[in-house]
């Protein structure tokens, strides 16, 4: 069923998460790198990866012996530590971007790098699976597409909205983020640790 206030909240987790104003450094360097980048294409890959993880990413969970709530439990922790990073501007997680053959083409380097991990990168996928916990299919799948419309947006623009907010523009914005992403992580830990431990609900 569809549901406006789960569709924003969704939303906004994903936003945080993605954190594609974040992540302009590095769109810039892949454009650098490159020559030029395919933002569609980019935007078409992420959507796919993350659609995909949205309905069989819980059978995979299944095949291994792992329920939502416990997966949820494991991705809040790992939302709480992707937050420090952008509040504390410290490094905790290392994707390895490069990958041995591929060539300088710039429709690869839409794909790796940028729709993977930059877009659609282990912390999306673990969100993704979260949020299963919390909210509708639905739901999700909404928040996922209206998250494409800031992306495909900042991949289009990305040297003008550098421009317009600055290096401490920047900088700003994702700690604000990183905060709210902070709360949002330890709510997520709370509201399933209970299914793990029932002796720990009020």
């Amino acid at each position: 069923m569809i549901s406006l206030p789960e569709i924003g909240k969704a939303f906004l987790i994903l936003f945080a998460v993605i954190d594609i104003i974040g992540g302009i450094p590095m769109i810039l360097g892949v454009r650098q790198k490159a020559g030029k980048i395919y933002p569609l294409r980019a935007t078409l890959v992420s959507l796919g990866i993350m659609i995909v993880f949205l309905y069989v990413g819980e059978q995979i969970l299944n095949v291994v012996g792992v329920d939502v709530n416990s997966f949820a439990v494991a991705g809040s922790l790992v939302l709480f530590f992707i937050a420090l990073e952008m509040v504390l501007g410290i490094r905790l997680f290392k994707e390895d971007t490069s990958a041995p053959g591929l060539s300088d083409d710039p429709k690869v380097y839409s794909i790796v790098p940028l729709a993977f991990p930059v877009i659609a990168g282990s912390g999306t996928i673990t969100t993704i699976l979260s949020l299963r916990a919390e909210f509708a299919a639905v739901n999700i799948l909404i928040a996922i597409l209206l998250n494409m419309i800031p992306v495909i947006l900042v991949l289009m623009l990305t040297g003008r909205i550098e421009r317009l907010l600055g290096r401490v523009g920047l900088i700003v914005l994702r700690k604000a983020f990183g905060i709210i992403l902070l709360a949002i992580s330890i709510k997520l830990f709370a509201g399933n640790i209970t299914y793990l431990f029932p002796h720990l609900a009020p």
